[in-house]
């Protein structure tokens, strides 16, 4: 077994040991992928004041998100086909966020279902919501959710239509997946994988199949699928959403100022500041140079998160410092699954932890809520350009 010292390290071991249509899944962009690079890379463009001299004892990391108590401003994104990066992907995952102290988010199109993460955890956890033609079977997931103990759900604003995924159209991957010739091969080359996903039942939609109407088997989830996902999404819905939910409120998908007091406007409780991990607009910005401007609109009114491209402790310091109050983490997550399991989401969260607690000391600060924009160059808060210029 290779030394895990960081993201990277998981991302090259989940690439060896997960399918190929799988890992491309969770690991591409749309059309040329520049945003889904850009996100990554704006990060890399933030620099950090070094402090030196300053009492670094007794450091903490810990704040809350929606009022639910965090060891770190990181919570575990929802991520479609989790299950099949590794047999069960789901509940290792919201174990591993569990015992670790933060979020875990589960997608409408997981593989485990919701009742699966509820019993395999016993804790709640989050739910993200796609707005669906179908209102009575969202309506039934939200009542399954609140069975399960979620304390919060998250809607996705920005999947109306999917963005242009080439690896995942060259991989013939679809929704049930249906293996090409190609990928039997590839599988052959994955024996540790095929050992996990023969071991498991779940090797389906788990939400869906058996909960929605006329949708009992993989061919007729197919079908719906394909016709369910919402052009029509639109503000009355979102309100909608929050009735029949009754709790905390999520909007992901949130890349601009408009939208974002919008969001505060019909009740959201939180919105995360998200271009879908570069996966639908290609050629928006990142997500971290959106994010500056939206915490001037609306951070006094609502808490702002952010994901895309934290692959890094030292990324969520810096989105924490340009104002977010909590981070998503979804591919980060995926490549420690891919790699390792629970031991390997464990194993990330567990560097990111440390990376965020170290850099947050060299920066003169032993608490996050301490923590500004006066810790990036240069030393005061700026207009989003002034940083990426």
């Amino acid at each position: 077994m290779p030394v895990i010292t960081n993201i990277e390290d998981l991302r090259v071991l989940a690439e060896k040991r997960v399918p190929r249509m799988f890992y491309d899944y969770a690991d591409s962009g749309s059309w040329t992928e520049g945003t889904y690079r850009d996100n990554e890379a704006d990060f890399h463009r933030l620099k950090l004041r070094q402090r030196v001299a300053v009492n670094m004892e007794n450091r903490s990391t810990a704040t809350t998100m929606v009022g639910v108590p965090v060891k770190m401003p990181v919570s575990i994104a929802p991520v479609g086909l989790t299950g099949m990066q590794h047999a069960d992907g789901e509940i290792h995952a919201a174990r591993a966020a569990a015992k670790f102290g933060i979020p875990f988010t589960l997608s409408t199109m997981s593989i485990c279902s919701i009742e699966d993460i509820a019993a395999a955890t016993g804790q709640p956890f989050w739910f993200q919501l796609y707005m669906m033609r179908d209102r009575d079977a969202m309506a039934r997931m939200i009542e399954r959710a609140r069975v399960a103990r979620c304390n919060a759900l998250v809607l996705t604003l920005d999947l109306q239509v999917i963005g242009q995924r080439h690896k995942d159209l060259k991989n013939g991957l679809t929704a049930p997946p249906r293996p090409t010739l190609r990928n039997i091969l590839n599988l052959m080359t994955k024996p540790r994988w095929c050992l996990g996903m023969a071991g498991t039942k779940r090797r389906t939609f788990g939400n869906l199949v058996g909960h929605v109407k006329g949708v009992s088997d993989m061919s007729s989830l197919a079908a719906w699928t394909n016709e369910q996902f919402d052009p029509r999404l639109s503000w009355p819905d979102v309100e909608w959403v929050k009735k029949q939910w009754g709790g905390k409120l999520i909007l992901k998908g949130i890349m601009e100022v408009e939208d974002a007091r919008l969001a505060a406007d019909h009740g959201a409780d939180a919105i995360v500041v998200s271009n879908h991990g570069g996966r639908q607009l290609d050629g928006a910005p990142s997500s971290i140079t959106a994010l500056p401007a939206i915490v001037e609109a609306v951070g006094s009114r609502i808490e702002v998160w952010m994901d895309g491209g934290i692959r890094s402790g030292q990324d969520v310091l810096k989105a924490w410092a340009l104002g977010a109050r909590g981070t998503m983490i979804g591919r980060a997550m995926v490549y420690g699954l891919g790699a390792m399991g629970e031991a390997g989401v464990a194993r990330a969260l567990q560097i990111l932890h440390k990376e965020l607690d170290v850099t947050m000391a060299f920066c003169g600060h032993t608490d996050i809520q301490r923590v500004d924009s006066s810790i990036l160059l240069p030393p005061h808060r700026p207009e989003v350009d002034r940083y990426f210029a």
